[in-house]
């Protein structure tokens, strides 16, 4: 980092910490000011009580600002691709819309607790673009891979004016719901040539995806890519229709050649012009809404056992006896949630 630069660095952290306010937040977040962005996402995930006070109130701010991006959600198995594709991806739209903000989710060890975070390294072009933010978080132990405020950052990044919000998720397993509960379009990306890509993936991921990506189209692999295109559209067929009556569509794109990535795009383009005239793009927002309200009860619930003296003391003390063999996890859990509801 040349002298500039780091002055340039230092003197936004300085201003950030001076408006570390819910009115300076929100004042810089809405002039776009990217490291205030940055600054409210880390008070977001912050277990602090007085970094959550100002969170809370920051949301509460922001949300009639937002609602008025394309949320993306991204997904595949490891080696798909996904950061190498969103590079490209991301470049594609800002050829249609303004801002684009990638909220990537990296993996979290179960042993250590420690995550890589290297998604900004690996989008090297995209991160220099002054109409981007990319977002690295942790997945922690949420469900699905979604960082822990993923839904509240989503609010933070809107009210800043960023028109698409990339949502890259850890690999695939059905706890991917947590991600497509939460966006627009669910893309799934898919490698040719690993095997066979109908029993690779969960049939419960293809019946969720708004659209297919055969990755890695290039080379020796075109062939192999064009062969898995047409076994999934056939597949897609065989599901139900969905309710927005939109049928999912299968493509074929390469990163390296940053060849038919404008065409995943504009099947992404189709899809919100479809569902915004019949209505069926509200109407699962609304229904988001809805869904993020009973996720955030879950939990406060949890959190609420969790800090009540006497039932975190319960709690340990009924894990032990699980261990020992001496009651049975359910019985345990009956226990402690009945003395949970009668602490006052």
């Amino acid at each position: 980092m040349n002298e500039k630069r780091l002055e340039e660095w230092f003197s936004s952290r300085k201003k950030m910490r001076e408006n570390r306010t819910v009115n300076g937040l929100f004042d810089a977040i809405r002039m776009g000011d990217r490291a205030a962005l940055s600054g409210a996402i880390t008070l977001l995930e912050s277990t602090r009580e007085e970094d959550q006070v100002i969170a809370r109130d920051l949301i509460r701010w922001c949300l009639p600002f937002s609602g008025n991006s394309l949320r993306i959600g991204i997904t595949g198995v490891p080696g798909v691709g996904k950061s190498s594709f969103i590079e490209k991806f991301g470049q594609t739209i800002l050829t249609t819309r303004k801002k684009v903000a990638v909220l990537a989710i990296d993996p979290t060890s179960e042993r250590t607790g420690g995550s890589i975070l290297g998604d900004k390294t690996r989008m090297e072009t995209l991160s220099q673009n002054k109409n981007v933010f990319i977002r690295p978080s942790a997945a922690g132990n949420t469900l699905g891979g979604v960082a822990r405020k993923t839904r509240e950052t989503i609010i933070l990044c809107e009210a800043a004016g960023f028109d698409v919000l990339l949502i890259e998720t850890v690999g695939v397993g059905q706890s991917e719901i947590m991600v497509h509960s939460m966006v627009d379009f669910f893309l799934l990306l898919l490698l040719a040539g690993a095997g066979d890509e109908l029993q690779g993936i969960k049939r419960g991921i293809m019946e969720m995806a708004d659209g297919l990506a055969v990755t890695k189209s290039d080379g020796d692999n075109i062939n192999k890519a064009k062969l898995a295109s047409r076994e999934l559209k056939n597949a897609i067929h065989l599901f139900p229709p969905t309710s927005n009556g939109w049928i999912p569509e299968v493509k074929t794109c390469s990163s390296i050649e940053n060849r038919d990535i404008d065409v995943v795009w504009e099947m992404i383009e189709r899809f919100e012009r479809h569902t915004k005239l019949n209505g069926s793009f509200d109407s699962k927002r609304k229904h988001q809404d809805l869904n993020w309200m009973h996720e955030t009860l879950k939990d406060l619930l949890l959190q609420g056992l969790w800090h009540q003296e006497k039932t975190k003391a319960f709690i340990e003390a009924k894990e032990e006896e699980v261990g020992r063999g001496d009651t049975s996890a359910f019985e345990a859990a009956e226990e402690i949630y009945r003395l949970y509801r009668n602490v006052k």
